[in-house]
């Protein structure tokens, strides 16, 4: 269980959440609390704590302002008990959309990175309400953990081997087929595109796979970008471009929580995980622009950028997991600054040619509140990824549509699959917000989860 959550209490403090309109009648059913509470001027506004003392000053109960009935609140608006009460356990009494709401928003508000640093002192824990639907969202909130913990964790801690040996543990501990392939090794087994971007580092590239759940039941491929770190290559970045780039790998963890939340609910789904991980290092070993290379596929790539190197391994993973004839193939990326430039940090662009898939996934992303917009597969635009001397170049030329473009070069690499769908992630939160403490975020996952959960549902198992 989560730090964040407490095991059930008769001590727990009671946290009532009330709107401007009912709070007269909150405070006549909390009786002697009521004069406190126009005493310290609370209108129920949205987001504020109001703390109850008894009579002999201990904390007796919170009240938690939700602003107007029927006004709009973030998803993970619960967040805020978590960053805005004192140390103690409490209990909540109700919620008005449903206690896995408040529950998932408590959790991940209360999540920090602290590896590097001195245990906090205690914080405020909440006791888990019972019900499936409840303990359902404590899971969900376990993988957004296990997801912020990758993308937080520097690339010094975190290299490719390190990276892979989390995906190893994750597919032991579900009972999964995992395979690794590194080094020299991807050459022989036809990964040309993943070397040759992994080759500049003194920490081999590699490509990691596993497989789970029953053969013949519907195919699900999961493709995650884990570039550990990105310097750009010869194509160096800036100083202030790099110093995120740890976070690179956000694709490959954001994969590593949905197949766990997968594989916990025990959907019906034949499950493959491919990651390839490298990181795009500067040495004498390093490609080059100009470079021309094959692909597993067996289309040739000119390289016009060194630091458009997520679309190269994404290439070879793509057609790899692709052979198979997927009924849904999915990689997840974080791939381009033009998809922060186009929707922001909030708002992952997706595509796909599957125009009902589109549908049911946007609804799914609005109801589990995890923001994302399709985007088009603008074919016209693909005019731009023609190169002279090989099948296609890794960049299109003058700037424009690059999260677009990106896209249509990955698709040109599936081809069997049954649905495709392609999300350009930012897996980081810049700055703090209710639930979304700054720092590695999970993205699209919640949505696709919701999505699978409700199409394919659970094996029994």
């Amino acid at each position: 269980m989560l730090s964040a959550f407490a095991a059930p209490d008769a001590a727990a403090i009671p946290v009532h959440a009330v709107t401007s309109e009912g709070l007269d009648a909150k405070l006549a059913e909390l009786g002697a609390a009521a004069a406190w509470a126009k005493a310290s001027a609370f209108a129920a506004d949205e987001g504020a704590i109001l703390l109850l003392p008894d009579a002999d000053g201990r904390l007796a109960a919170v009240l938690f302002g939700l602003g107007r009935e029927g006004a709009a609140r973030p998803p993970l608006f619960a967040g805020k008990l978590a960053t805005g009460l004192p140390a103690g356990t409490y209990r909540l009494e109700g919620w008005p959309g449903g206690m896995a709401e408040a529950v998932l928003g408590f959790a991940l508000g209360a999540y920090r990175f602290e590896r590097y640093l001195k245990p906090r002192a205690e914080a405020p824990r909440l006791v888990l309400p019972e019900g499936e639907t409840a303990a359902e969202a404590a899971r969900i909130a376990a993988a957004v953990w296990m997801v912020r913990d990758l993308v937080n964790t520097p690339a010094n801690d975190l290299g490719p081997a390190e990276l892979a040996a989390a995906a190893r543990e994750l597919a032991a501990a579900h009972g999964a087929v995992f395979e690794e392939y590194f080094g020299d090794d991807l050459l022989a087994r036809e990964f040309p595109l993943i070397e040759a971007v992994g080759r500049g580092s003194p920490r081999p590239p590699r490509l990691v796979t596993f497989t789970w759940g029953r053969p013949d039941a519907p195919k699900l491929s999961l493709v995650g970008k884990g570039v550990v770190f990105d310097t750009g290559g010869l194509d160096i970045k800036g100083a202030s471009n790099m110093a995120l780039m740890k976070k690179d790998m956000g694709g490959a963890a954001n994969v590593l929580g949905l197949a766990r939340l997968i594989m916990e609910a025990g959907l019906d789904l034949r499950l493959r995980v491919v990651l390839p991980i490298v990181e795009n290092a500067v040495s004498g070993l390093s490609f080059r622009p100009g470079d021309v290379f094959p692909s597993r596929k067996g289309l040739s790539v000119q390289i016009g950028d060194t630091d458009a190197e997520g679309r190269l391994i994404l290439a070879d993973a793509l057609a790899f997991a692709d052979a198979e004839a997927p009924d849904l193939l999915v990689d997840l990326a974080t791939l381009t600054g033009a998809a922060r430039v186009a929707l922001g940090p909030d708002i992952p662009p997706f595509y796909t040619r599957d125009d009902a898939f589109a549908a049911d996934l946007a609804e799914a992303s609005r109801a589990a509140g995890d923001p994302l917009w399709r985007l088009p597969l603008w074919a016209p635009y693909e005019e731009g990824l023609k190169s002279k001397i090989a099948d296609l170049n890794n960049i299109a030329p003058g700037g424009f549509a690059g999260s677009i473009t990106a896209a249509l070069f990955l698709g040109r690499f599936v081809e069997r699959a049954k649905t495709w769908m392609h999300a350009d992630i930012y897996a980081w939160v810049p700055a703090a917000r209710p639930g979304q403490p700054e720092g590695g975020e999970a993205q699209a996952i919640r949505a696709l989860y919701r999505y699978l959960k409700d199409r394919f549902g659970r094996t029994g198992a």
